[in-house]
C-alpha cells in the first residue's frame, strides 16, 4: 500500500485546521492538540470533506507527549511538513503559563521534530506579530532564548525574572523567543535537507482571536487595525495560504526567516505619521 507523506499540525484551532484544509490534500493529516476530543472532531470534519486526517493527544510542556506524538507521525509514513499553532494567550493565563508554552513547549517540538522531519520537508512555526512589540531584553538572555538547549530554558527565564512580567510582555517575549528560536533551530533542520520558518500573524479572526478582542488588550487590537494599512482583521485563510507558500516548492531557497503577515499593521505602528 502507498504510504502518504505526513502533514503533522500541533494545534488544531481554526488556524490549525485551514492550514490543514490548504495544504492536506494527498497528505495523512495528524492533528494534535491538548483536547484530543477537539482534535478528533475537526479530523471527523476533514474527513468528511475526503481529506486523511488522524487525531492525537498532546501537551507540548510534556517531552514524552511530544516524544509520542513524533513517533506516532513516523509510524504513519514520512513526516513531510509539520506546522505548530500551539499557544496561549495573555488573556487569562499567567507568564509561568504563558512562557512555558509559547518558549518551552513550543521550542521543544521544534527541537523533537527536527530529528524526524524528512528530506525535503518543511515547518512552519506560527508566531504573532506581537514579537515586534516586546519590551527590550537583555542581548545575552535574547541569544540564550534562541539557543540554549531547551532542558535550560526554564533557568534562563527565572535568572531574567522573565516570570515577573506581566502576561501582555510575557506573551510579546515569548514570541520574539520563538521566533529567534526558530531562525536559529533552521540549522539543525538543514542538516536533515529540512526547512524551517516562522510566520507572524497580525489580529486574525479565530476563537483565540475573538477571545483577545474581548479582553484587556481589545482597546489596543481595535487601534491598531484602525491604524493598519489592510485597516481589518486578517482570516485564517489569509494565514494558510501564507503557511502553504512556506511549506511549498516554491519557497524552496526560503528558509530561517519569518513572513510577518499582519495587514502592515507593524509598518504602521512604526512609520505612521499623524
Amino acid at each position: 500500500m502507498l504510504r502518504h507523506d505526513v502533514t503533522v499540525i500541533v494545534g488544531a484551532g481554526g488556524m490549525g485546521e485551514a492550514i490543514a484544509r490548504r495544504g492536506g490534500a494527498g497528505r495523512r493529516i495528524l492533528l494534535a492538540d491538548l483536547d484530543r476530543a477537539h482534535a478528533a472532531a475537526v479530523a471527523e470534519r476533514l474527513e468528511g470533506d475526503g481529506f486523511g486526517a488522524v487525531a492525537e493527544a498532546v501537551d507540548v510542556c510534556e517531552a514524552p507527549s511530544i516524544d509520542a506524538l513524533a513517533a506516532r507521525a513516523q509510524e504513519l509514513g514520512p513526516v513531510r511538513s509539520v506546522v505548530v499553532t500551539s499557544g496561549v494567550s495573555p488573556s487569562g493565563s499567567d507568564a509561568r503559563v504563558i512562557l512555558a508554552t509559547n518558549l518551552i513547549g513550543v521550542g521543544r517540538v521544534i527541537e523533537t521534530f527536527g530529528d524526524v522531519i524528512a528530506p525535503g520537508g518543511a515547518g512552519v512555526v506560527i508566531c504573532s506579530m506581537a514579537a515586534d512589540f516586546a519590551p527590550p531584553i537583555d542581548e545575552e538572555v535574547g541569544r540564550a532564548l534562541a539557543l540554549a538547549p531547551v532542558d535550560e530554558l526554564p533557568r534562563v527565564i527565572e535568572r531574567a525574572g522573565l516570570h515577573e512580567l506581566t502576561p501582555g510582555d510575557a506573551y510579546r517575549v515569548s514570541k520574539r523567543g520563538i521566533r529567534a528560536r526558530t531562525a536559529a533551530a533552521s540549522l539543525a533542520w538543514a542538516r536533515r535537507g529540512a526547512r524551517l520558518n516562522s510566520l507572524s500573524p497580525g489580529h486574525t479572526i479565530t476563537r483565540m482571536g475573538r477571545h483577545e478582542e474581548s479582553g484587556a488588550q481589545g482597546e489596543r487590537i481595535r487601534a491598531l487595525l484602525d491604524l493598519s494599512a489592510a485597516g481589518r482583521a486578517g482570516t485564517a485563510t489569509e494565514i494558510a495560504d501564507a503557511a502553504a507558500f512556506l511549506l511549498s516548492e516554491q519557497a524552496s531557497y526560503v528558509t530561517g526567516t519569518d513572513l510577518l503577515v499582519d495587514g502592515g499593521a507593524v509598518a504602521a505602528q512604526r512609520w505612521a505619521t499623524r
